[in-house]
């Protein structure tokens, strides 16, 4: 079971101090909570995608490669990259620079943002938003998996005798996660390829994500991949700790109401009860959160939302320091002891390559920059040896 933190990338005015952190402060802060997910023995870090005011993170791959080199073993990934305003060719091209950066450890979490003037920024319409993320990504899938595409669709020019590089770290492509809150279109893709299915459950009651998870257990099963139960699913969730109940309320009210996705909406207290937000004691979130087992069945990734809607950076480190003193192993534990024999752990580079490769050296691609003309995409190894016409001549 992974455990670690996400972030949308806000820079919220704190409601209490009456400051707004600057751009320069917030990317620093961010790099911050990172390192110090780390240190608190936390898995997992991931950042956001946005491309206006008031998030900062519009080049997650420069930011992540930059988390990667000062940390030792944190899994760095998305939430999300936006399968439909980004090229899958440069999607393709920057991830797999970052799984090289990274040793492989990342992933990537892709979905359609909630963020609707995004789309004709990047020459998109939001009515096609749905079929641009299953061409994109069906398209990305195959640029990780061929070293030689020829690709046709709707929405972007074509690709002849196309390679994208680098090439994937050792030739296993970075593990996907589709991440979606509404659309069983999205748990399908996921489910048709194998990957994960992430649902950002931190807004809507839980009777909506079990719908969508168990709809995405049961298509994994049908695609043949695993048992239902085997499917691979993440989950995220909005807390805040103090050592007491009374504590965390009271420090946590102001920011709740005047948060841009919380504020003039329903009392913290009704919101707690519709929805996985846990405001309380290390023991509160505990409880709240084993409790997603009970609905949504055994899982393999927990992401915490900690540092939203102005929060000062001590505030979100002393989180981390009670989620990885007092919440997390506990969890651990407790979701260890009761998850069921045949649930695996969630994909790691290193556990795709064994999978692949077993125990032989995994292979090593070396794309010839002489394999074709670059206006035509025509081979010059056409009926030639096989290893030339691939594209990768002995050395």
């Amino acid at each position: 079971m992974q455990f670690g933190v996400f972030s949308v990338s806000d820079i919220t005015r704190d409601p209490v101090s009456g400051e707004t952190p600057s751009e320069a402060e917030r990317i620093d802060a961010i790099v911050r909570i990172a390192r110090k997910t780390e240190e608190a023995g936390l898995d997992v870090f991931a950042i956001g995608e946005h491309h206006n005011p008031p998030f900062f993170s519009s080049s997650p791959t420069t930011l992540l490669s930059h988390i990667a080199a000062l940390t030792e073993r944190l899994i760095v990934t998305t939430s999300t990259t936006l399968i439909t305003t980004n090229d899958p060719v440069r999607v393709a091209e920057e991830y797999a620079m970052l799984q090289h950066l990274s040793k492989g450890r990342m992933d990537l979490m892709l979905g359609r943002g909630n963020t609707a003037p995004v789309y004709p920024w990047f020459g998109q319409d939001i009515r096609h938003g749905l079929p641009l993320a299953l061409e994109n990504y069906n398209l990305l899938h195959r640029l990780w998996r061929e070293d030689v595409v020829d690709w046709e669709g709707k929405f972007r020019t074509p690709l002849q005798g196309f390679t994208s590089v680098p090439r994937p770290l050792d030739d296993v492509p970075p593990f996907v996660w589709h991440g979606s809150i509404r659309t069983p279109e999205i748990a399908e893709q996921a489910a048709f390829y194998g990957n994960g299915y992430f649902a950002n459950n931190i807004f809507w009651p839980k009777e909506h994500y079990i719908r969508l998870i168990e709809f995405y257990r049961q298509r994994y099963a049908h695609y043949g991949h695993g048992t239902a139960k085997q499917a691979i699913v993440g989950l995220g969730g909005h807390v805040y700790l103090a050592r007491n109940s009374q504590d965390a309320k009271k420090e946590f009210r102001p920011y709740f109401n005047a948060a841009p996705v919380y504020g003039n909406g329903p009392a913290m207290e009704d919101f707690m009860e519709m929805t996985p937000l846990s405001v309380g004691s290390p023991q509160e979130v505990i409880d709240k959160t084993l409790t997603f087992r009970e609905y949504f069945g055994d899982y393999q990734r927990q992401l915490f939302l900690l540092d939203h809607a102005g929060l000062p950076l001590k505030t979100v480190l002393d989180q981390l320091d009670l989620l990885g003193e007092e919440v997390v192993p506990v969890l651990r534990k407790e979701l260890e002891a009761k998850r069921d024999p045949e649930v695996g752990d969630a994909p790691t580079h290193a556990s795709l390559v064994k999978a692949k490769y077993g125990d032989n050296a995994p292979r090593q691609p070396r794309p010839n920059a002489n394999r074709g003309d670059n206006v035509t995409g025509a081979s010059p190894y056409q009926d030639t040896d096989p290893e030339l016409e691939a594209g990768y001549p002995a050395l």
